[in-house]
């Protein structure tokens, strides 16, 4: 077995250096707006914190920073607890915006098409 060697350069650190990692956990986007969007996981999220959201946008996909705005218990499914989260977006790119902007139109257009029904005309005898 090979052992592990680290980098000669680096040294020990004298007392604790804490530090975060950010880790993409999965999330179900409920609501959307230009300006935020509302999610549902099942871990909470610190108020004001800011964190970075991968969004699948249909075809695009892009990543923005948003700031958490509240958070609540929203409900309990087979054991686990659901959180209902509201992000705003933070100075997302244009690139981002866009996409984001495209997204919530086409969703909006979507909901505005009537249903097709599935019938037959009945002969005017």
């Amino acid at each position: 077995m090979s052992e592990h060697k680290s980098n000669p350069d680096r040294v020990p650190v004298v007392g604790q250096v804490h530090g975060e990692v950010t880790v993409f956990q999965p999330m179900f986007i409920l609501d959307m707006s230009e300006g935020g969007a509302q999610i549902e996981t099942t871990f909470a999220l610190h108020l004001d914190s800011l964190h970075d959201f991968r969004l699948s946008l249909g075809e695009r996909s892009v990543i923005v920073k948003g700031r958490i705005a509240h958070s609540q218990i929203g409900e309990l499914l087979e054991g686990v607890v659901r959180y209902r989260t509201g992000v705003e977006f933070i100075e997302p790119s244009e690139h981002a915006r866009l996409a984001i902007r495209d997204f919530v139109e086409a969703q909006r257009l979507a909901r505005e098409v009537p249903p097709i029904l599935d019938a037959e005309l009945a002969d005017e005898a």
